[in-house]
């Protein structure tokens, strides 16, 4: 096969169905003091984002908005995941589900969706509550129909996707259950397996483009002697996660930062990624920003790849803003 392919790619959605939308302030109620809970609010109102569960609008503008696509992917992050256990939580999975609900409406055989490390649950910010759950990875795979790794090919292009919490379990075991460590070890063991697998049958001629909602998972596949001998082979790696362009440039002047374990998980898990932030050059990073982006800028929107399948020129990457202020008018209207 030769020619061009279009691949349209969204991440992030982070939808908050009816169950969800009605926790407003779940973030707030998990601060233990009230200095903490005045600082998360500065937080979210003037940088992250104010309201977390009023996202709806921007998946719908999507949906709307985005163009004809050969190949769609989605690459993570389908719900709020308000109660931090991901699909475990029926608000959450509902969420989720109505999401790729319409993402699989909307694109149906042509969308391929990579697992985020909120469909299997996090830490909240402050407070410690939650984590990840091994329900969550049950729901996940045999409920919403996700798979921890899939790969097709299209031409002279092979398209991976990895699940990144499996990958970096190292660094997010510890907000697991200790209970549930082996199974979740036994779940890593099973997926790099398949990621070894898949990098070792490559052909001289093929060129990759990997698909893995977190890049701190990115240091532990450079570690894998399949991925390592042919990463010259890797086009680029999208990822999810940081939500905005300016996480990403954040990310990469604080690379090497050294890990900060006495202020929490969250700081640890963050700056323990940040640790190990300069091996993310070696993918060829391209970040897919969610839907929304941050408040301080208002920067989200998607990606499209256009493709010559041959392989034979590069792909060429192109980021479509979606603006708040068309996205609160169309909401008005």
């Amino acid at each position: 096969m030769s020619g061009p392919a279009t691949v349209l790619i969204v991440s992030d959605p982070h939808y908050a169905g009816p169950a969800e939308a009605a926790r407003r302030g779940y973030e707030l109620a998990c601060a233990p003091n009230w200095a903490v809970r005045q600082l998360l609010a500065l937080y979210r109102g003037y940088y992250w984002l104010r309201d977390p569960l009023g996202n709806g609008p921007f998946l719908e503008a999507f949906l709307q908005r985005s163009g004809a696509a050969d190949l769609v992917i989605a690459n993570g992050d389908y719900s709020a995941d308000s109660a931090f256990v991901g699909m475990l939580d029926d608000a959450a999975f509902a969420s989720a589900q109505a999401c790729l609900g319409r993402l699989r409406a909307r694109f149906g055989e042509r969308l391929h969706a990579t697992i985020g490390d909120h469909e299997l649950g996090k830490t909240s910010l402050v407070g410690g509550r939650g984590g990840l759950r091994l329900g969550s990875w049950s729901r996940t795979v045999n409920d919403l129909g996700l798979q921890p790794f899939w790969q097709l090919s299209r031409g002279n292009y092979v398209f991976m996707g990895v699940t990144s919490t499996l990958l970096a379990l190292p660094v997010l075991q510890r907000e697991a259950p200790p209970e549930e460590h082996a199974a979740w070890e036994a779940l890593r063991r099973e997926h790099i397996a398949a990621v070894r697998q898949a990098f070792s049958a490559l052909q001289p001629e093929q060129r990759v483009l990997l698909f893995c909602h977190d890049p701190t998972a990115l240091p532990f596949l450079a570690e894998l002697p399949e991925v390592a001998a042919r990463l010259g082979q890797l086009e680029a790696t999208v990822i999810g996660h940081l939500h905005s362009q300016l996480i990403l440039r954040k990310s990469r002047l604080l690379a090497g930062l050294p890990t900060i374990r006495w202020l929490g998980v969250s700081v640890a898990r963050m700056s323990t990624a940040l640790n190990r932030a300069k091996v993310w050059r070696r993918f060829n990073v391209q970040l897919c920003p969610s839907l929304s982006g941050i408040q301080l800028l208002k920067d989200g929107g998607w990606l499209t790849v256009e493709l010559d399948l041959s392989a034979s020129q590069p792909a060429k990457f192109r980021f479509h803003p979606l603006p708040w202020t068309s996205v609160t008018q169309a909401k008005g209207t």
